[in-house]
């Protein structure tokens, strides 16, 4: 059988038609028949996952209560800490790492009847060097980073949802590279407490699907208030799912914005700017962000290499030449930071992500590449995040739409972006933006 969507075999099991264990043998059948090729996995127990899926059986022919999540499988990237499998960080240093309890976003998942399937390969520390996972459309290619293994793994139809992590653009690019459905929430949405700290006033947890609701439903389970996490806050959690399905009260406008690295689109990615900028016609306009914005990635790399110094120094410690030459000299620009130069970007990220408001009062998102093209051939490099980075800057919510193949045949996707804080709105957008894309 083909794995339906998160939606689809969520209902399908509420109702009896459909049992956790024929979705996990689903799933296991693919995985062992792909990920031999393709890589996304780094941790995988069957045997396991079958016992789980019987357990979760059991619990609902008992009559107990089942959660939004029951028996659909979720694959987690290796930052996040499991207590059933290891997490190893992308890194030697930490092979056969077992963490004693599951990350809360982890516990989200489990708490709503999902099953944890199994871990999927990052690059080392969520950076830039990449693990063995291979673009699930052409094997010669990456499939970005550095949640590539999650990106791999949902693109491959191995598994219907996966969770990543964003610091620069982790969750947005490989989701465009593989072709599925990538949502980064609004910073400080989900808790992190228990993922591999990166730099705290950039990284966000993610979600790879097939299908925007698909992502809405996972996003609502992970949402929340979380003590261990102070970046989260105490507010009613959102029904995504439902703000998704909700019809807009108006045609939607959007923002179309190039953005200051437009010098890094490739030609299909402009032609399909282009296509669509025509096909909206008076529902979105061209809007050029002011001058300001132009250090945006700068900015967001010097914060995430003083994270990397800040967190990451004790790996040094502990055995640098474990280490790649990329990360330590990472490592060593971020403890260069002077603390003037680290708190003028902690000012200008609030200065940014303020000045936005003026876009997001005139419009209902901003339409923007996600990647400069396809994925590019190799797999000894994820891509530029080029695209990415300002977004993850100002902590807005960001999501990939697959809309278009390249002229060599692999996916390139678009980036749609919101208001912080209104992540309903932009998920209700996306579903409109792909409807009428179609229509057009």
């Amino acid at each position: 059988m083909s794995i339906p969507s998160a939606v689809e075999i969520a209902e399908r099991l509420a109702a009896g038609a459909l049992s956790a264990r024929e979705v996990a043998d689903s799933c296991l059948e693919r995985i062992g028949a792909r990920d031999g090729e393709v890589r996304a996995f780094a941790h995988l127990d069957p045997a396991q996952v079958r016992a789980e899926a019987d357990a979760l059986d059991r619990h609902r022919k008992a009559g107990r209560p089942i959660g939004p999540l029951h028996g659909v499988p979720v694959a987690v990237k290796d930052i996040i800490d499991t207590a059933t499998y290891p997490t190893e960080n992308g890194s030697p240093l930490d092979a056969g790492r077992r963490p004693r309890q599951d990350a809360t976003l982890v516990a989200r998942l489990r708490a709503a009847g999902a099953l944890v399937i199994g871990k999927t390969v990052t690059t080392e520390f969520a950076y830039y060097r990449p693990g063995p996972t291979r673009n699930p459309h052409n094997l010669a290619h990456t499939p970005g980073g550095s949640s590539q293994g999650s990106a791999a793994a949902v693109g491959d139809g191995m598994v219907p949802l996966a969770i990543g992590s964003q610091t620069a653009g982790s969750v947005i690019r490989p989701a465009s590279f593989c072709g599925v459905v990538g949502y980064k929430p609004t910073y400080g949405m989900v808790s992190l407490a228990g993922v591999l700290s990166i730099c705290e006033p950039l990284d966000t947890a993610g979600v790879f699907a097939t299908t925007v609701e698909d992502a809405a439903l996972v996003g609502t389970v992970l949402a929340g208030y979380d003590a261990a996490d102070p970046r989260t806050r105490p507010v009613a959690r959102a029904d995504l799912l439902a703000a998704a399905r909700s019809e807009p009260p108006a045609a939607p406008r959007l923002a179309i914005v190039r953005g200051p690295t437009w010098d890094a689109a490739e030609p299909d990615l402009v032609g399909l700017i282009d296509e669509i900028a025509e096909a909206l016609g008076d529902e979105a306009d061209a809007v050029d962000l002011p001058a300001p914005y132009d250090d945006a990635f700068a900015l967001q790399q010097r914060l995430m290499k003083v994270g990397f110094a800040r967190h990451l120094t004790r790996y040094l410690e502990r055995g640098a030449d474990a280490v790649s030459e990329l990360m330590r000299a990472a490592i060593a620009e971020g403890a260069a930071v002077t603390a003037v130069d680290y708190l003028a970007a902690r000012d200008m990220q609030t200065a940014l992500a303020v000045g936005l408001d003026r876009v997001f009062d005139r419009y209902d998102a901003i339409l923007t590449p996600a990647a400069p093209g396809e994925a590019p051939a190799g797999i000894e490099a994820t891509g530029s995040p080029v695209f990415n980075a300002l977004w993850t800057f100002v902590g807005t919510p960001a999501i990939t739409l697959p809309l278009a193949t390249g002229s060599t045949g692999l996916p390139i996707g678009l980036q749609l972006v919101g208001r912080p804080g209104e992540d309903g709105r932009l998920l209700r957008t996306a579903r409109w933006l792909q409807r009428r894309l179609a229509e057009a």
